[in-house]
């Protein structure tokens, strides 16, 4: 079941290197094109396959990515911008149970992630060293987190759920 929820394994925090920020920025670079890759001729029914057991489907999972990206491009600029900010959870479940979700087609939030990510990338390309150690607190962890872990988090985010319905595919014979 862990290779069915993490696909490519749980994020893990790496030391800052000018490599691995490469990396990181080329990962949020390319994400919307990759995660509309792996929908591609996908049909309705296709779509509405959950990726494991009690799993969301591609569909909840592409509205999913753009709703968690929209936060992440918020604290982003919060924590550049405000000392140490505390951040505001959300219920990621009930998320996938609004009615844009359920109704509005994935391309609308495929094309927001597409116009997200050139604004995110623009903001951590011209991150100065000394703003990766900018911190912002998430009270459902209790820590904080630098924006150096959250881009490290966010990257590996888009990869996760871009592997989970690449695997789908891979799994139903639908590539």
């Amino acid at each position: 079941m862990d290779d069915l929820s993490y696909p490519i394994g749980k994020y893990i925090e790496q030391p800052f290197s000018q490599r691995q920020l490469k990396e990181w920025l080329l990962d949020i670079e390319v994400l919307p094109k990759a995660l509309e890759y792996s929908i591609t001729n996908l049909d309705a029914a296709q779509l509405e396959e959950p990726y494991r057991p009690d799993g969301w489907n591609s569909r909840e999972v592409v509205h999913h990515v753009a709703d968690s990206h929209i936060n992440a491009f918020m604290r982003f600029k919060l924590a550049l911008t405000e000392d140490n900010p505390t951040i505001k959870p959300y219920n990621q479940q009930a998320f996938t149970e609004l009615s844009d979700v359920k109704n509005i087609p994935i391309n609308v939030s495929l094309t927001l992630l597409h116009a997200l990510h050139v604004r995110m990338l623009e903001v951590l390309k011209n991150v100065k060293d000394d703003e990766w150690t900018r911190t912002v607190v998430h009270p459902e962890y209790g820590k904080q987190m630098s924006v150096w872990y959250l881009l490290g988090q966010y990257a590996w985010h888009g990869k996760h759920h871009t592997a989970h319905i690449n695997n789908l595919r891979e799994r139903m014979g639908w590539s």
